[in-house]
């Protein structure tokens, strides 16, 4: 079960239905048009249709697993006392005060630019549960970072 906020997942919901009603009936004119001008054994524009369709399809089966597996999280039950996902949190990496703040995310809803990191990250693993004023270790690719919560919020 993998949990995630509204707009995440009409995202999902969104995007599939894109590649269900616009991209496939794309990809399958294409390949006809491609089948249409004779030998398939050298005939790039099919193979490369193909391939696209492979991907969607791939992408559409994927997606259908997510969704299946979805539960879209109450907002009202969130609370602010503790870092969960959805919480928007405020920190300061004491190595050189610089401050940051990011929305812990589900997965699929994780995006850098947005300031949105997963809850399987290393950092979003170490704030799990913990509150403002707490500072945590986190071991990340680069070394170990030291972090101060400053404010949790939703």
């Amino acid at each position: 079960m993998e949990y995630m906020s509204q707009e995440g997942y009409d995202k999902l919901v969104a995007e599939l239905r894109q590649l269900e009603t616009v991209d496939l009936p794309q990809v399958k004119d294409a390949i006809s048009e491609a089948r249409d001008k004779g030998d398939l054994s050298e005939n790039f524009e099919y193979h490369a249709a193909k391939r696209e369709q492979g991907r969607i399809l791939g992408r559409i089966r994927f997606m259908q697993r997510v969704l299946e597996n979805a539960r879209v999280l109450d907002m009202s039950r969130v609370h602010t006392d503790c870092i969960q996902l959805l919480s928007r949190v405020e920190m300061t990496n004491l190595a050189n005060n610089s401050r940051m703040t990011y929305t812990i995310a589900s997965p699929h809803e994780a995006n850098l630019r947005e300031g949105k990191i997963s809850v399987k990250s290393p950092i979003a693993e170490a704030l799990l549960g913990k509150k403002a004023g707490d500072e945590v270790e986190v071991k990340v690719p680069a070394g170990t970072l030291r972090l101060r919560i400053e404010s949790v919020s939703i």
